[in-house]
């Protein structure tokens, strides 16, 4: 083999030597979704000729830009409805059979991508001995519109296996990477048969709807969710939004309609459609996966708790303040007061009487521990436990309660504050990211997560943790200097291992039991779960 120079399908590829890893940016894992391909499945990859060099990221999802995306330089900001290609970093070419780590970025289903600067593997391919990929994927209206005037009888994908339904197109696309890495990922010294598939938001909830989805079977045998809520929207629900879509477009909605929409239209109307609330759910996004019959045919949840991954470690936790994430730069949570709260939380449960009992025993909780009570931070408290907490909980219950002997359940509590906005933020929504890939060096990310000793231990710990995970199907110690494990989840017990300052822990790791559960166990009374299983 000429070095450096890998054979795909499609082609052969180079990639790059840095330092001591092998890099390949922009690889094409399928082919463009343009024209005749918007709202079908994935194809595979046009074949080219000669050798691709694969130096450089190549072009992202057409989007607006995200919170996370505003606030770091050096992001990749081409655009292209081109744009399925991944990224590779490998210790090295050769036979090593080696963990392999696939990444699925969030944004809400609209916006970031596997180029993202929090996300570079660097550092887990290095200090982990593992393969790291990152995915990009169909975002927006291109990706997870849905409506069953898209559906197509007679598709096939893959190799072509049938393909039905009426949506999930961005999810269908992170299948296909996830086949890419079957395929090639030994070329690249790794382990097909070693695969860890991990993201977070928008990244965990499609990691969570993969859980459930036959056509990825095999192709992942490790999961990590972090804040990623096993959300989905039924056929009818999603159909209600694409036709608010379509009537905000002035266009019928169908297929050869919507077909002519140029690209930066369909992205200005998924922002302004979803900037209105009565167009989504309480998870305050416009698009999400569908169970439409086709690649989803059941819910994340009932999948899991009939046991579709039960040979399949789980991974996964949440941030503690998850929801401040959303308050910078709105001024009517900033400036909530007590009957702001009230009718926010009516939205949860309509009886007035309930919602104020909830209030009070949040607030109730948090004055016991020293903790702000006014109203805005209420709502946080509240909303990160309704939206992403409890979901996550059940999750594991779900999981747990089938895994196979000698397959873990383990779950984690990130606490770690952001020093942004004087403290603002507290611990919240995707601030563990730089701990998880070792970005918090990144000076330009500092400002978000901060910097220092404690920083850099705490995302050594996580590293490894992680790494550990993708190698064995276990965490791991939960320090470097501890023989306690990663405690197993149990439902009624929720052994948790706080990553980050705890009170009465005495280092960045501490496991305890049903970690703040007077807010779990209030909400718990009120809000039932979106699905049951029969």
């Amino acid at each position: 083999m000429t070095e450096g120079v890998v054979e795909v399908r499609g082609g052969r590829i180079r990639g790059v030597r840095r330092r001591d890893l092998w890099t390949f940016s922009g690889v094409p894992y399928a082919a463009s979704p343009a024209g005749e391909r918007r709202w079908r499945p994935p194809a595979p990859p046009d074949p080219w000729t000669g050798v691709k060099e694969c130096d450089r990221f190549t072009p992202i999802a057409p989007q607006a830009p995200g919170l996370v995306e505003m606030s770091l330089g050096g992001e990749p900001d081409e655009q292209s409805e081109n744009c399925l290609s991944l990224n590779v970093w490998t210790p090295g070419l050769d036979n090593g059979r080696r963990p392999v780590m696939v990444w699925v970025h969030g944004g809400s289903f609209v916006s970031g991508s596997g180029a993202g600067s929090l996300y570079r593997g660097g550092t887990l391919a290095r200090e982990g001995d593992v393969v790291v990929v990152t995915v990009n994927y169909r975002l927006g209206l291109l990706g997870f519109l849905a409506h069953p005037a898209l559906e197509e009888p007679g598709q096939t994908w893959l190799d072509g296996e049938p393909w039905s339904g009426c949506g999930n197109w961005g999810l269908a696309d992170q299948v296909a990477a996830l086949r890419w890495v079957h395929d090639h990922i030994a070329e690249f010294g790794g382990d097909p048969g070693s695969v860890t598939l991990f993201g977070e938001s928008a990244g965990g909830m499609s990691v969570s709807a993969l859980l459930a989805v036959p056509a990825a079977r095999g192709l992942f045998h490790r999961a990590i969710v972090q804040s990623g809520p096993p959300y989905t929207y039924t056929v009818e629900e999603a159909a209600s939004r694409a036709e608010k879509v379509a009537a905000h477009l002035g266009v019928p909605m169908t297929r050869a309609a919507f077909g002519q929409v140029p690209a930066d239209d369909l992205v200005r109307a998924a922002t302004e459609v979803g900037q209105v609330p009565a167009n989504h759910d309480d998870s305050g996004l416009l698009l999400m996966p569908v169970v439409d019959g086709g690649l989803v045919a059941v819910a994340p949840e009932v999948a899991v708790a009939t046991g579709s991954v039960a040979d399949v470690p789980l991974l996964i936790g949440t941030t503690r303040d998850e929801s401040a994430f959303f308050t910078v730069g709105n001024a009517t949570l900033a400036s909530l007061d007590d009957d702001g709260l009230v009718r926010w939380t009516r939205r949860l449960t309509p009886d007035v009487s309930e919602a104020r009992r909830l209030i009070d025993e949040v607030r109730d909780a948090r004055a016991g521990r020293g903790e702000s009570i006014v109203p805005r931070d209420l709502w946080v408290a509240i909303a990160t436990e309704f939206v992403f907490r409890l979901p996550t909980i059940r999750l594991a219950d779900a999981h747990a309660a089938v895994a196979m002997p000698g397959v873990g359940t383990y779950c984690y509590l990130f606490t770690w504050e952001s020093p942004a906005f004087g403290g603002y933020l507290g611990s919240c929504h995707a601030l563990e990211i730089p701990f998880v890939f070792g970005t918090v060096h990144n000076p330009a990310v500092q400002g978000f997560c901060g910097g220092g000793d404690d920083a850099f231990a705490l995302s050594a710990l996580m590293r490894r943790a992680w790494t550990t995970f993708a190698r064995t199907g276990a965490p791991g110690p939960t320090g470097p200097s501890s023989s306690e494990e990663w405690p197993t989840w149990e439902a009624g017990i929720r052994p948790t291992v706080v990553l980050g300052p705890w009170a009465g822990g005495d280092g960045l790791a501490t496991v305890v039991h049903r970690p703040r559960d007077e807010e779990l166990e209030a909400l718990g009374a009120v809000v039932a779960p979106r699905v049951t299983v029969d």
